[in-house]
């Protein structure tokens, strides 16, 4: 199984960014789909996850109002649409396949097992 992150960048405070995650080696309608961050010096942490049907979403509250999970299963990718961008959002962003097909997952990254490269979101103010 590989996820591939990309679509990271430098942006303004309140910019929008989009970043896309590309699923391929498992059945990508089977299992939740979700988004860490790792801003330097702290942990990774829960952004955001998709249900394998796209149709449930679950957010971290720092996140969300701001933030928008999507899913295209017809081209194995999920989106993660980040409006009103803050200085504290910036961090790595990895995108991660959960280990289980329940919902909702776990919000650690220990119930995520596959995992993508991450790609960089910086946001200057």
């Amino acid at each position: 199984v590989q996820l591939q992150a990309y679509g990271g960048g430098l942006v303004q405070a309140g910019d929008s960014l989009t970043l896309s995650c590309a699923v391929s080696g498992r059945t990508f309608s089977s299992y939740p789909v979700g988004w860490f961050r790792q801003a330097p010096g702290k942990e990774r942490e829960f952004v955001s996850v998709i249900s394998s049907s796209g149709s449930r979403t679950y957010y971290a509250d720092s996140v969300k109002g701001r933030f928008t999970i999507s899913a295209d299963n017809a081209n194995n990718t999920v989106y993660l649409q980040m409006t009103g961008l803050k200085p504290e959002d910036t961090a790595i962003y990895y995108c991660a396949s959960s280990g289980s097909i329940r919902w909702p997952p776990g919000r650690t990254p220990g119930d995520f097992n596959y995992w993508g490269q991450g790609t960089l979101v910086t946001v200057s103010s």
